[in-house]
């Protein structure tokens, strides 16, 4: 997917390195059940259909002390690939007007290395809550929710520690150097936009 003016202005794009077997991050990221543990942007995944070309649909929450938002979405993830990586394609979309977050498309791509496996995402969405605020305030605090999520999930991968001990709140134990901080993950593409390396899957998705 392209950023063409349909969605939002800047596609969110996070990436980090993770010390631990890319069959572990697979593991971590595509079990529905282990997924919304260490990931901000989700309470809840659970798996309702099976699609055609392989993935599934899932039904997904995000709860708040007053609300939950409640979505749908489509996966299909590519675990065996030529050149050693494996991706996975998402769309999602909700009819909730109280989500800052409208539909959207993103993937994941995971690149082994010497170290163990460079873990990226880049995904884009219709704002929910109009451009401007978007723009100025929610899409920074959504990606760095995305990048936040993404070093709870490496000292997972590498240490064994799960993300339960790793609360939202402690992003302001300061003097804990061993706490998930966004600050490890790359939020800049190497190259190009967010999007432009995203899997020749999602544009063949199913939409939810």
């Amino acid at each position: 997917m392209r950023n063409d003016g349909r969605m939002g202005r800047s596609a969110i794009y996070v990436e980090i390195e993770i010390r631990s077997s890319i069959d572990r991050v697979w593991e971590l990221t595509q079990e529905p059940a282990q997924h919304p543990r260490w990931d901000l942007r989700f309470s809840s995944i659970v798996p309702t259909t099976e699609l055609p070309s392989g993935g599934y649909g899932f039904r997904y929450e995000r709860r708040f002390p007053l609300h939950t938002i409640v979505g749908t979405g489509t996966s299909l993830g590519e675990r065996s690939r030529p050149d050693g990586t494996r991706t996975s394609a998402l769309r999602f979309t909700t009819t909730d007007r109280l989500s800052p977050l409208g539909e959207g498309r993103g993937y994941w791509r995971y690149v082994p290395n010497s170290d163990g496996v460079t873990f990226i995402t880049g995904y884009d969405y219709e704002p929910g809550w109009g451009r401007i605020l978007d723009a100025i305030i929610l899409r920074r605090l959504i990606g760095w929710m995305t990048a936040w999520s993404f070093d709870r999930l490496r000292i997972w991968a590498e240490t064994g520690v799960e993300p339960e001990a790793w609360p939202l709140w402690s992003a302001l134990l300061f003097w804990k150097h061993d706490r998930p901080r966004a600050a490890r993950s790359r939020r800049v593409p190497r190259r190009g936009r967010a999007m432009d390396d995203s899997p020749a899957t999602l544009d063949t998705l199913e939409a939810p």
